[in-house]
């Protein structure tokens, strides 16, 4: 193991500090409107996310400041805990329904969403099972349908819900440390094309998915319905420009754009702040990812690599899919944009694991 540095590494740091920063300031200019509608208070969304960017950076303080080799003694156990809070979330007067899925379990309008902190720890026990010295990933009943079958049953889990788009987000995030822990192509190929027709089922045996697919095929054919989101959302980036309207000028957050402060705060970003803006949000998360691969790429162990591959993962993952969605590349999903948009537990998740990945950095060659 390489010698602790003195400092986490300050570019991966900047860039988290700088999207937060830019995050909680579009929170308070896309939620405003709604908030003073809804809530009789402009700044009801962003005093909310302020107090769980609080919370997060403290825990992002405490996940850059120890050892992360002691990770490994608790991963079984957050993975049961995990796996608890996805069954309990199910039992009806327990689990909220919020958005068309029982997923939040809190009181009032406070809660937490067990799905988020799922991604992070499916990510702790793959990395910690699959770093084991005397697992064989290249065997496939003994050493990939186990850890298939984890993800697998959380997968399914979260689906019950129903919330495909925090359970794509894991899948992928899992995907890529068992690709990364060695597992052979053939193997993954096959149980890909398995997996294609089973998310093609998934999609036909809720009208709603299917409305979505063709909604983003062709938006403009459910202008009204299925395609008003990705409509609203275009029609925001558009008049954006070069340099956008102005910082608080959107004109589509007056009740246009759905829920402006969570799932398509980019296209109001985009709408006030321009190309430019939304480039500078790009950048960020293209350095946050270089860097978090550099630091998988040397850290020392397996266990703190292929760690570091999922926390990059997740958040590769989730950036691609909610940009996807809002410039019209992808169908409507519901996943937030890290660290920008509104949400508690999104937001708290985020900052923990990037608090890991900042400790990982330490141990970096």
């Amino acid at each position: 193991m390489s010698k602790t540095r003195t400092a986490p590494d300050f570019w991966l740091l900047a860039s988290i500090l700088g999207l937060l920063a830019i995050g909680i300031v579009m929170v308070y200019s896309a939620g405003s409107v709604l908030g003073f509608h809804d809530y009789g208070d402009s700044f009801y969304f962003v005093k909310r996310q302020l107090l769980f960017a609080v919370l997060g950076l403290i825990a992002m303080f405490f996940t850059m400041n120890f050892d992360y080799r002691l990770l490994r003694n608790y991963a079984k156990l957050a993975l049961i805990i995990c796996f608890g809070l996805l069954v309990i979330v199910l039992i009806p007067g327990i689990g909220d329904v919020r958005g068309g899925a029982r997923s939040w379990l809190g009181i009032s309008s406070f809660g937490i969403q067990p799905s988020e902190f799922m991604k992070l720890g499916m990510i702790l026990f793959l990395s910690y099972l699959l770093s084991k010295e005397d697992y064989k990933i290249t065997h496939f009943t003994k050493g990939l349908l186990p850890p298939l079958g984890c993800i697998g049953a959380a997968f399914g889990l979260i689906m019950l819900q129903p919330d495909l788009g925090t359970g794509t987000v894991m899948l992928g995030a899992s995907l890529f440390i068992v690709f990364t822990a060695g597992a052979r192509i053939k193997h993954l190929a096959g149980l890909a094309a398995i997996g294609v027709v089973g998310f093609i089922g998934l999609i036909l045996a809720a009208p709603y998915r299917l409305q979505r697919i063709t909604a983003f095929l062709d938006p403009w054919s459910d202008p009204l319905g299925a395609g008003y989101q990705i409509i609203q959302s275009l029609y925001a980036i558009g008049p954006g420009g070069l340099a956008g309207l102005g910082l608080g000028m959107s004109r589509q957050k007056y009740s246009y754009v759905p829920e402006p402060q969570t799932d398509f705060i980019f296209s109001i970003l985009s709408e006030e702040l321009g190309f430019i803006g939304g480039l500078l949000v790009l950048l960020l998360f293209l350095i946050l990812i270089w860097r978090g691969m550099r630091i998988a790429m040397t850290v020392d162990d397996t266990f703190g690599s292929l760690l570091a591959v999922g926390i990059v993962g997740m958040v590769g993952v989730q950036v691609v899919i909610n940009i996807g969605v809002v410039i019209g590349m992808m169908p409507v999903t519901g996943i937030t944009l890290p660290l920008i948009s509104y949400g508690g537990s999104s937001l708290t998740l985020i900052l923990t694991a990037l608090g890991i990945l900042l400790n990982l950095s330490r141990y970096a060659r």
